[in-house]
């Protein structure tokens, strides 16, 4: 079943910004005596270990400051993975009942190096109110790509989750247009449009960076027990035209799908709710090819020839589990 959270148009639509396996970092906090502040963007949901206590009191999952006995208040600065428009937060106070912060707001900046003293913040969400173990969804208006966050909290205490989404901001000029780029990877802006299944996976695992870690790290459906098959339509970072593909079912062993296909389609101009609809004409890229298990699949002189595309559709038959997808390709501008 699908969390109240996950159905926020922010959150579906647009990638965290503040996970680690994008590079992104607690830099600094003014304090997080009871719990760490890198805790706070662990990838996965918090838990709740009862009677589990450390050095400094009861263990939490998240970062948490101590109490405060004077004026002030805490904050903490997050380098995001990859710069980005954010599009909305996710300040997650799950399992924080008596200890958590009852307001926060949160400012972005945007430099090369980690922010300093001198550093211009810009408040994008404002001082807001809180509650105990929820989820406090805040959309940003915010056209400007920011590399870094800071999260106040008034005046202290736990936070179990910070999320950041965003649209990513790849820097396309830099790329020769004859150069073979990943035009789905997360850190050149792919990003999952729709699926019709995720139960055991998200599809955004497919365009994490590195080969999937484990059988949680991919993109994997629920036992088919109906005709028909799974599939996922996948945005690219930028509008190219697509020379390599990579399937990899690493870790999928006795559930990786018996084949795949993939089309695409040229939306340059459109919304991606034209990719959702039933006009939209896919053209075959790469007709079904058999899979196995647990293997990076190379293909290139099976792909039929896309033209220029914006958008894919990842099909497997019947369903099962991908650990990673590359689509290699030149930019066209």
């Amino acid at each position: 079943m699908t969390a109240p959270h996950e159905t926020a148009d922010f959150v579906r639509k647009w990638v965290n910004l503040a996970q680690p396996r994008l590079g992104a970092k607690a830099i600094f906090a003014t304090d997080d005596f009871f719990a760490p502040k890198e805790r706070m963007l662990s990838p996965a949901p918090p838990v709740f270990i009862a009677g589990k206590y450390d050095d400094h009191g009861k263990w939490m999952d998240g970062w948490e400051s101590r109490r405060r006995r004077d004026d002030g208040h805490d904050f903490c600065i997050v380098r995001l993975g990859l710069p980005g428009i954010i599009k909305g937060v996710d300040i997650d106070t799950s399992h924080f009942t008596g200890n958590y912060p009852p307001e926060a707001s949160i400012e972005a900046c945007a430099c090369q190096d980690d922010p300093g003293d001198e550093t211009a913040w810009t408040e994008i969400v404002p001082r807001m109110g809180l509650g105990p173990d929820a989820h406090h969804l805040f959309a940003v208006d915010s056209g400007e790509a920011w590399t870094h966050v800071r999260l106040h909290i008034f005046p202290d205490g736990g936070i179990a989750r910070l999320r950041v989404y965003g649209r990513v901001r790849a820097d396309w000029e830099r790329h020769d247009p004859a150069e073979l780029i990943d035009l789905v990877a997360l850190r050149h802006g792919g990003r999952v449009v729709d699926c019709n299944d995720m139960h055991f996976g998200s599809p955004e695992n497919l365009l994490a960076p590195g080969r999937g870690v484990d059988m949680g790290d991919g993109w994997e459906t629920r036992r088919r027990r109906e005709p028909g098959n799974d599939w996922a339509i996948i945005a690219l970072g930028h509008r190219g035209e697509i020379r390599r593909i990579t399937v990899d079912t690493a870790n999928f062993k006795g559930n990786f799908p018996d084949r795949c296909s993939i089309e695409g389609a040229d939306l340059d101009g459109m919304d991606d709710a034209g990719a959702l609809d039933d006009s939209v004409k896919w053209r075959s890229l790469l007709p079904e090819q058999k899979l196995q298990m647990d293997r990076e699949h190379i293909f290139d002189s099976e792909l039929a020839g896309s033209g220029p595309i914006t958008h894919i559709r990842f099909n497997i038959f019947p369903d099962g589990g991908v650990s990673r997808l590359r689509l290699f390709g030149t930019i066209i501008r």
